[in-house]
């Protein structure tokens, strides 16, 4: 069996603060920004990784969901309970330095964990936990 990862999806409440996170600071391309009837369907991705895309989309994007279903979504999101990715880069600390600078929300600075990475974390401007990890060196 030949499988791999093509799309992973993260929740955003603002599209445009989304963008200007995943693209203008952590440097992913845009690569469809498409609106579709009341909803906009945004996929970036890492010019390293051209053949998997990050969708970014509405807490609840099913067009059936209930009014409390969608006010549920967005309170978990809101209040950062909702899971992300984690990054892999080469230098986590470099990476955690930019991105600080540029102003993101700090959750962990970068520390060795003991399952043998070194990692870091940061929030979106939805509320979402990004991890950048790196496998320990030595």
């Amino acid at each position: 069996m030949d499988i791999k990862l093509s799309q992973c999806f993260i929740a955003v409440d603002d599209h445009e603060k989304a963008l200007a996170f995943y693209r203008d600071i952590l440097g992913l391309e845009v690569r469809n920004d498409v609106g579709y009837a009341d909803m906009r369907w945004v996929t970036v991705g890492s010019p390293a990784q051209p053949d998997v895309d990050i969708v970014l989309e509405p807490p609840l994007a099913d067009p059936n969901a209930s009014p409390a279903d969608r006010q549920a979504m967005a309170d978990l999101l809101s209040r950062g309970l909702l899971r992300a990715v984690i990054f892999a880069t080469e230098d986590c600390d470099a990476t955690f330095e930019r991105i600080r600078a540029a102003g993101g929300v700090v959750l962990q600075e970068p520390v060795d964990q003991p399952y043998g990475v070194r990692d870091c974390a940061f929030r979106d401007p939805a509320g979402n936990m990004l991890r950048f990890s790196q496998p320990r060196r030595g």
